[in-house]
């Protein structure tokens, strides 16, 4: 992401953690050693050192409410290490992003 970039999580098909966690390495271009798990997708959204030509840009979350009603738990994981990441970057100005989930079906889930 650079400046006015805007990336789309497409979770359409996404109902488990796995399938996430692949879902956001494609889609961040997250780094080889990237662990798949909560904590290290938190700290690859943090410390954007991994890629420093990355700056602030917008990330639009759609088709995540397939995997908000299959794994709720899980969903809810995702949606606060992504919010979480978020809100780290509001106001700086050393890159980040911010963040939308789309309600692309009319559903409010």
């Amino acid at each position: 992401m650079t400046g006015d970039d805007a990336v789309v999580l497409s979770l359409a098909g996404v109902r488990d953690k796995a399938a996430f966690m692949e879902r956001c390495a494609r889609t961040f271009r997250l780094p080889g050693w990237f662990g798949r798990n909560w904590d290290a997708l938190a700290d690859c959204l943090t410390d954007l050192s991994w890629a420093p030509d990355i700056r602030a840009g917008l990330v639009v979350v759609s088709g995540w409410q397939e995997y908000a009603r299959a794994a709720p738990g899980e969903w809810e994981a995702a949606r606060q290490v992504l919010s979480d990441a978020a809100a780290h970057w509001r106001g700086t100005a050393d890159g980040g992003f911010r963040l939308v989930f789309a309600d692309t079906t009319g559903d409010d889930t």
